[in-house]
């Protein structure tokens, strides 16, 4: 065997020396400050972005609904046994809620229909609703004159005003031109020395009523192209409607046609239309022009003064 490198051994324990006395130095030296670890920092509370409402008191009174501002449009008609006249006025509503979306729009009867007026008023009041009657009639009388204020006067509760009847309107004459278009009438027939109309309606001992259908013949007679338009009546005035038949006859006007002035089918209508020696029209019903007619009326009774003065009227 040889002997150990002595050469190795010096070596060895030089580094060693070296290695013991760089250690010492590090020792002596500040060690490195470190970053403490990230957190998410803490969120203050956020203000609310909308009202907030403070609890109520449990002996506080919760706040009553209040009615709204837009007056109900109560359609009144007068009634009928005929069922064909309910399901009529009741389209002519629909076209006029079409023409005035969110109106608040109820149908009522003066007799023999329901809902009937007296329990449609009594449901607005305890409602806390305005009201506008509107009626279904074409000219003052007994309806409209006793009738609706007596109803309202049931009706303590309720803040209403009538309008006026339907009544000579370019609108109602409209409608009452196109009735006999449906029903035949030409332009031609509007200069004929042969043709007539007598407008039939249901009537009334009132003199206003019989002036008022007075006018809307007159306006008719007009529209058709100066076509002579005599009243007349189911009841309570005259002429009848046979009797006007004849009356124009004598003057040579043999083609005769009866135009309806009647909202909708019944009784009056259907023997008026019976009279008829040439054409007759239906009832208006729901015809567009009627429908506005309709909000024509109301229009003009809601914007004339605030509801809350209705009362005192």
């Amino acid at each position: 065997m040889t002997e150990p490198d002595s050469t190795f051994d010096s070596a060895s324990e030089l580094l060693g020396k070296i290695a013991e006395q760089l250690g010492a130095r590090l020792s002596h030296l500040p060690l490195p400050r470190t970053r403490p670890p990230m957190t998410a920092p803490a969120l203050a509370p956020q203000a609310p972005t909308g009202p907030t409402l403070a609890p109520r008191a449990p002996d506080a009174p919760a706040l009553a609904p209040q009615a709204p501002t837009t007056p109900t449009l109560v359609a009144v008609g007068h009634g009928s046994r005929d069922p064909r006249a309910r399901a009529t006025l009741s389209r002519l509503l629909d076209r006029v809620r079409e023409l005035r979306p969110g109106l608040d729009v109820r149908l009522a009867h003066i007799e023999l229909n329901a809902p009937l007026l007296d329990d449609t008023l009594a449901g607005l009041a305890a409602e806390g609703r305005d009201a506008v009657l509107v009626p279904l009639l074409f000219a003052p009388g007994h309806h409209v004159t006793h009738d609706l204020p007596a109803a309202l006067a049931a009706a303590p509760g309720l803040r209403a005003r009538v309008a006026e009847p339907l009544g000579a309107h370019p609108l109602l004459v409209e409608a009452l031109a196109d009735r006999l278009a449906e029903a035949g009438w030409s332009p031609a027939d509007g200069t004929s020395p042969a043709t007539g109309v007598v407008l039939a309606s249901a009537g009334s001992r009132d003199p206003r009523s019989g002036a008022e259908i007075r006018r809307i013949a007159a306006l008719l007679g007009e529209r058709l192209g100066g076509v002579p338009v005599l009243p007349a009546y189911a009841s309570a005035a005259a002429p009848t409607v046979p009797e006007a038949v004849r009356a124009l006859a004598a003057r040579g006007r043999h083609r005769v046609a009866v135009a309806s002035c009647f909202t909708a089918p019944g009784l009056f209508a259907t023997r008026a239309a019976a009279h008829a020696p040439w054409i007759a029209a239906d009832p208006l019903g729901a015809h567009p022009a009627l429908a506005r007619l309709v909000l024509h009326r109301y229009d003009r009774v809601r914007t004339r003064l605030p509801m809350r003065e209705l009362a005192a009227i």
